[in-house]
């Protein structure tokens, strides 16, 4: 609801002038770049399904590509609701679906986010080396830092084991449940060391990543005025849009994801209608497809898995 209101309050306290030139800027885009830019996306969800299966074999279980990309796109339709909600939701997908104790498929998918916050590092410091002033500008201005969130997060995963070591020995029930339920996520997040394809497993996170990057790019191809936008003023886009995705419930919060995006552009010269024109569309155009594939995952899951069973 936050979000809402903020995105409310950007747009009443704009002029009118202004509102139909975004308008305008938007309704005039090419669509035919909107459409590649949702291919690449889903090309990424794919990607990212696919990627799944090589954490769950390793704890003797592998699922359906179709079942796997359900529960993804479930999960980023939760995720538009409350903030990371959606990983959880994954996991019980695959539970419910697939019968694979919830907290192992969840301890695939905390090691699938550690790889993704490396990644995020990565275009980070990319787009820094191509445009540093800006992003540490903007790093400091959120007090946002990935390197904290990667050490609170290997310090979370710490603090787990050496729990799991000194409860190990207790034979109070409540404790063996805690216990129990641990080493299942344990094992759910160790399997990215255990795993056999290893390079499979990478080939498809840069992969997912590139996809991403590249969903970014052609959409500056929709919009005339931005075709001359640079990589690196797309890679800092990126990374910003990234932050704000992250931070808030599907990039509608404190920090809207059209704003935030549009104020790079502005930053780098270019009219503040056409970078926020850029990042209603990209944010416009994927929501909606998250929205639509999730529900359509949350309808025919239950279905296919019925049919499959009757088999």
């Amino acid at each position: 609801m936050l979000g809402v209101f903020l995105i409310a309050y950007f747009l009443n306290n704009a002029t009118p002038a202004y509102r139909k030139e975004l308008a305008n800027s938007i309704l005039q885009a090419d669509s035919k770049w909107i459409i590649v830019s949702l291919i690449l996306g889903i090309g990424s969800h794919l990607s990212r399904a696919y990627r799944w299966n090589f954490l769950l074999k390793p704890i003797a279980h592998k699922t359906p590509l179709s079942t796997n990309f359900m529960a993804v796109m479930i999960g980023y339709l939760a995720n538009l609701g409350i903030p990371r909600s959606g990983e959880v939701l994954r996991a019980i997908t695959l539970r419910t679906y697939e019968k694979i104790p919830f907290e192992k498929a969840f301890g695939t998918i905390v090691s699938e986010r550690v790889i993704d916050l490396l990644m995020l590092i990565l275009v980070t410091a990319i787009a820094s080396l191509l445009q540093t002033e800006y992003i540490l500008t903007f790093l400091e201005d959120s007090n946002s830092n990935p390197l904290i969130t990667l050490a609170l997060a290997c310090i979370l995963i710490l603090s787990g084991y050496i729990g799991l070591r000194i409860l190990q020995r207790s034979s109070h029930p409540m404790i063996i449940k805690i216990r129990n339920f641990g080493l299942g996520l344990w094992e759910g997040m160790r399997s990215i060391i255990t795993m056999q394809q290893k390079w499979a497993f990478l080939f498809h996170t840069f992969a997912i990543w590139s996809l991403y990057i590249l969903m970014f790019y052609v959409i500056k191809f929709a919009i005339p005025e931005l075709q001359d936008a640079s990589l690196g003023v797309i890679l800092v886009a990126f990374v910003v849009g990234s932050f704000s995705m992250s931070t808030t419930n599907g990039g509608i919060g404190i920090l809207p994801f059209p704003i935030v995006v549009g104020a790079v552009f502005v930053f780098f010269g270019f009219e503040k209608s056409n970078g926020e024109a850029f990042g209603w569309i990209l944010w416009g155009s994927q929501t909606a497809i998250n929205i639509v594939l999730g529900a359509l995952s949350f309808i025919l899951l239950p279905i296919m898995n019925k049919t499959s069973n009757q088999k």
